[in-house]
Formats: C-alpha cells, sequence, structure tokens
C-alpha cells in the first residue's frame, strides 16, 4: 500500500469510529429516556395508562440513569407504585399532567409511591393532578374521613435525592408525604389546593432525616407544610405560605411509640391569610412521651395571620376530646427570631404547655407584631421563657398571665 493509500485508510478509520463514537451516544441518551407513551400510555385523560407507566419505570430503574419521560398531554393514572432499588440515579420528569381517577372503589392509601430508591429525582414543570373535589364534599366537617382517600405523592425509604419544579394540585388529602427518607430536597415546587379543602396538607414529613424544602409556594386547605414524628434536621426556608393552616409541629402524641422531633429550622419564610403561623401541636393526654427540642424559627414575616406564634398542648380537632389528663410530649429549645408583620387577632402570642411537662426554654426577641396597626397581646401556660424586644417583658412565663 502506497503513503496516500494508507493516509486515506486512516482517516477513514478516525471517521469511521468517531461517528461510531457518536452513534454510541445518541444510543445510550435513547436508551436511557423511557417515554411512556412507547409502552402505550394515551394522552387523552380518560385510558388508564398505570401499566404503561409502570413498565417505563421498570425498564428506567433496570438501567444505569433511566429517566421515566411524560411528554405533553393529560394522562390518567388509577395509581402506581414504582418501587426500587434501581441499578443507578433514577429520574421521573413530567411534562404533562398526570390526573387521578375520581373512582371511590379503588383502596388504596397513595395514589403515587415510590418506594426504596436511592438517587431519585421527581422534576419537570407538569402537574399531578390529584383529583381531589370527587372526596372533599365527603370529607368536609369529619373528623376521620372513613375510606381515606389516597394521598397524592408518597416518597418511602428514599435516600439522596430531590424533587423540584413540580406542580402539585388538587390533592384528595395529603399532597406531599415523605416518610422513613433521608437526604432529600425538595424545592421550586407549586402545591394548590382551595381553601376549604379538608385534610390537604402541602408537604408532610415524618420518621425522616435530613429534609430539605425551600423556596416553594403552597396553598391549601390545611397545614402548609407539617411535621411529625421522628421528625429530623428538617430546614424550611423560603416559603410563601397562604391560604391553609401555616407551619405546623405535629400533631403528636395521638399514638402509641411516636419518635422525637428535633432539628427544626424554619427560616426567611413568608405566611399570608393563614389561620395559625409558626405551630407547635400535641394532645392531650397523649399515649407518647415523645420530646420536641432544638427548633429555631426566624426572620418570618405574617401578614393577617390569626395565631401567628401557638404552642397548643392541648390540640382538640373538632372539639370533642375531654382532656382528662395532660400532655406527656415535652418541648424544650425553641426559639422565635423576628417575627413581624400583622395578626388578624389581638392575640399573637399564644403558649398553652402542658401542666404535667412545661414547656422549657422557650425564647422570644426581635417580634414585632401589630393587630390594627396597634401592639397586640400574648398568653402563656406553664412555660418557662424569656422574651426580649418588647417595653413590657416579664423575667419568666410560668402561669395564665400576659406575657408582654
Amino acid at each position: 500500500m502506497d503513503s496516500n493509500n494508507c493516509v486515506r485508510s486512516s482517516w477513514i478509520m478516525i471517521v469511521f469510529m468517531l461517528t461510531l463514537s457518536i452513534w454510541k451516544v445518541d444510543v445510550h441518551g435513547q436508551s436511557t429516556n423511557f417515554i411512556v407513551t412507547d409502552f402505550g400510555a394515551v394522552a387523552d385523560g380518560a385510558t388508564d395508562s398505570r401499566q404503561a407507566f409502570l413498565d417505563a419505570w421498570k425498564r428506567a430503574c433496570e438501567a444505569d440513569g433511566g429517566v421515566v419521560s411524560v411528554p405533553q398531554g393529560t394522562f390518567l393514572v388509577s395509581g402506581a407504585a414504582f418501587e426500587g432499588p434501581c441499578n443507578g440515579q433514577t429520574g421521573f420528569s413530567v411534562d404533562g399532567t398526570i390526573v387521578a381517577t375520581d373512582d371511590p372503589t379503588i383502596d388504596q392509601d397513595y395514589w403515587i409511591t415510590f418506594h426504596k430508591v436511592d438517587g431519585l429525582t421527581v422534576s419537570g414543570y407538569g402537574v399531578f393532578d390529584g383529583n381531589g373535589a370527587s372526596s372533599w364534599s365527603s370529607c368536609k366537617g369529619v373528623k376521620e374521613c372513613n375510606p381515606l382517600p389516597p394521598m397524592t405523592m408518597k416518597i418511602n425509604y428514599v435516600t439522596n435525592s430531590a424533587i423540584h419544579d413540580i406542580n402539585l394540585v388538587n390533592s384528595k388529602i395529603f399532597h406531599l408525604l415523605i416518610h422513613e427518607s433521608q437526604n432529600l430536597n425538595v424545592y421550586n415546587v407549586s402545591i394548590s389546593a382551595p381553601e376549604d379543602s379538608p385534610n390537604t396538607d402541602g408537604i408532610h414529613t415524618g420518621n425522616s432525616n435530613g429534609v430539605n424544602i425551600f423556596d416553594s409556594h403552597i396553598a391549601t386547605g390545611d397545614d402548609c407544610i407539617s411535621m411529625g414524628d421522628g421528625s429530623r434536621n428538617v430546614n424550611i426556608s423560603g416559603i410563601w405560605c397562604g391560604p391553609g393552616h401555616g407551619i405546623s409541629i405535629g400533631s403528636l402524641g395521638k399514638y402509641e411509640g411516636e419518635e422525637d422531633v428535633s432539628g427544626i429550622t424554619v427560616r426567611n419564610c413568608t405566611l399570608t391569610n393563614t389561620d395559625n403561623g409558626l405551630r407547635i401541636k400535641t394532645w392531650a393526654p397523649s399515649l407518647s412521651s415523645t420530646v420536641v427540642s432544638d427548633v429555631t424559627y426566624s426572620d418570618i414575616n405574617v401578614n393577617n395571620v390569626k395565631n401567628p406564634i401557638i404552642i397548643d398542648q392541648y390540640y382538640c380537632p373538632g372539639g370533642s376530646c375531654s382532656h382528662e389528663g395532660e400532655s406527656s410530649v415535652a418541648i424544650k429549645g425553641v426559639k422565635f427570631i423576628n417575627i413581624r408583620g400583622s395578626s388578624a387577632t389581638e392575640t399573637s402570642v399564644n403558649i398553652q404547655c402542658s401542666k404535667s411537662y412545661p414547656c422549657q426554654d422557650i425564647e422570644m426577641r426581635g417580634l414585632e407584631l401589630t393587630f390594627d396597626g396597634q401592639p397586640t397581646t400574648a398568653l402563656c401556660s406553664s412555660a418557662d421563657g424569656i422574651f426580649q424586644g418588647t417595653d413590657q417583658v416579664p423575667s419568666q412565663c410560668s402561669s395564665q398571665y400576659p406575657c408582654f
């Protein structure tokens, strides 16, 4: 072979190898993106695409970095449990709308579940529509709605994961439940349901560690964010909440064997037209003796909030409790720093603690709360606290009298 042919052959081989390399990248890219319509999902809002979604998830979970892709359109899904563990980081990307069925005969606690997945990302600018109006009418005014309709999304035993940029609307009850999970970031999400929709909490955490919730808008008929037993190291910031029932810890003490709550930080949030602002709630009597500790609320703006700061250890939704006994949940080490804005009632701070387990180390600094442009009052009972930043400050709060 002469030198020119050798050079020509070498260039042909280089071009071939480059083409093969590019082709491999394209094929790999296609192989990791599993579009639900390729598995039979129909975007007509009426055909149940449950099995197509599950089949797409199975392929994505088996791949090394697979992504389930939901394109534009409306997909009815009666319910789906996306199970791990998976072979690599797994994504669930939604551009369209996934809508739940309104069939009341479907017996399930959760509509969409992600279970035992490490490295999960749920993202996209699409919508999870819980179709909640079909069940709200039967639950309004009912203390224990039975049968309970399904929550929209449950994150269960999930680690090192993120949920962002999605929209959760009109859940039958809770929109997003985070349970037994660790190292989870939730951000840039929008959650909404009518103000009178019952039990439609935005985000609820329980038995989870290292949950960060930030830069999100939540407007529902119940708590914007609630933290149940076993919530540890939860950081909340940049939340716009309202309408709803505010940001709550609890309720606690209703069941046996509940775990402690600790390391809660809520900062740089705005609450508007909510029933409550910053709330800790426990039952009396309690069936468990948990401890709530190391809680800090700072730099919070409230606008026309009925109860900007409230610790209620006699929590009783519906008013049917006998209260023949005290709460055994201990609350200690709670700070309220730079809480400012307007209260919808004259009493902006209401701390009612257990007589058997008085609140300890309650600290308030930099409170600037008004009612109709005038200073507000505060009440407290069975609490040991330090109050700073006002002209009328008692040294302690241990009995029923105005705190300031």
